[in-house]
């Protein structure tokens, strides 16, 4: 016989998926936002994320019925607390996250203590930008390409310090990437943001970075510090002439990313009524251009399956590094 106990827990699961489709169907989607919206940031203030953040937030009321998206900062272990908090927010489009490589693709491989996981608990909405990121040295560098660095590598392993953002940071994991392709090792010095990577760089205190490309745009074009190489294959109109390191490690190809994600279990219909409300606001001309001239990066956009197609990418891409590099953040 049926304890007092299940009959509530299967009452409760009834109740619920009746009032699913009300809560998440395509009525939801058809009057969402009817409240302000959320976006966490899962970084401080005045990072590229939180101010890409709030350059989307001007915008969002002019395609939601003068409804607004609030930017809450939530920072805290490279991402993952703000994206543990969202984790746990009802699918109901009213709470959003600001998706980034540590607390949507990697950080459960960064720290086993996680109490999410990333492939799992989102939904994903959409990509918003992609940020070129920039290999860089010390004027005192001798070696000007990726070929002479790799070769001084080689010749003396552990001979070049770099600096990072952080343990299982972006900036961490672009050249530990570059090191395992090259078969090299370097000596890993961990910071806490890209500008303190720029100037590490700049007091001689580490040889090389390999940041996003607008952390050290304005250090570069004074020539306080050399660059080297772009991430990407396409490169950067910022600096043209600067060679990929896909033109030596060919299939090379990183970049910073920001995002848009959900809760897991957003309806298809409400999924789709928020990726079209973001991709409006991407389409603007003041924000493409704005994106190009502040981190000279581009918008991408796109639908919520290729967005959740890159995070697969891009899981497969770190994971490997991370674990045969052992990089954790427990």
């Amino acid at each position: 016989m049926m304890n007092t106990m299940s009959r509530r827990g299967l009452g409760t699961l009834g109740m619920g998926l009746l009032g699913a489709p009300a809560l998440q169907g395509p009525a939801a989607a058809s009057t969402w936002p009817d409240r302000p919206v959320t976006l966490v940031v899962p970084f401080t203030p005045g990072g590229a994320s939180d101010t890409l953040a709030r350059v989307i937030s001007q915008h969002f009321p002019r395609f939601t019925n003068g409804q607004t998206l609030v930017v809450e900062n939530r920072p805290g272990a490279g991402g993952l607390v703000g994206g543990g908090y969202v984790a746990g927010q009802r699918p109901d489009g009213n709470v959003l996250l600001m998706a980034d490589i540590g607390a949507n693709a990697i950080g459960r491989e960064l720290n086993s203590r996680l109490g999410y996981d990333p492939m799992t608990a989102f939904t994903p909405v959409i990509q918003l930008v992609s940020l070129p990121a920039v290999l860089f040295a010390h004027p005192s560098v001798a070696e000007r390409s990726v070929p002479e660095v790799i070769a001084k590598a080689k010749s003396r392993p552990d001979s070049y310090t770099y600096a990072s953002a952080g343990v299982g940071n972006g900036s961490h994991l672009f050249m530990a990437l570059l090191c395992r392709r090259a078969g090299i090792s370097m000596v890993h010095v961990p910071y806490r943001s890209g500008s303190e990577i720029v100037t590490s760089v700049l007091r001689g205190e580490t040889q090389l970075g390999f940041p996003s490309l607008s952390s050290a745009l304005q250090q570069l074009k004074a020539g306080s510090i050399r660059a080297i190489a772009m991430g990407n294959p396409e490169g950067s109109p910022a600096m043209p002439e600067l060679p990929p390191v896909s033109d030596t490690l060919p299939g090379f190809d990183i970049a910073v990313w920001y995002g848009v994600a959900a809760p897991a279990g957003l309806a298809p219909e409400l999924t789709q009524r928020i990726n079209e409300v973001f991709g409006a606001i991407l389409a603007l001309p003041e924000v493409r251009e704005g994106v190009f001239r502040t981190q000279a990066g581009r918008v991408v956009g796109g639908s919520p399956a290729e967005f959740g197609r890159f995070l697969q990418r891009e899981y497969d891409t770190w994971t490997p590094v991370i674990r045969e590099g052992g990089i954790r953040t427990e």
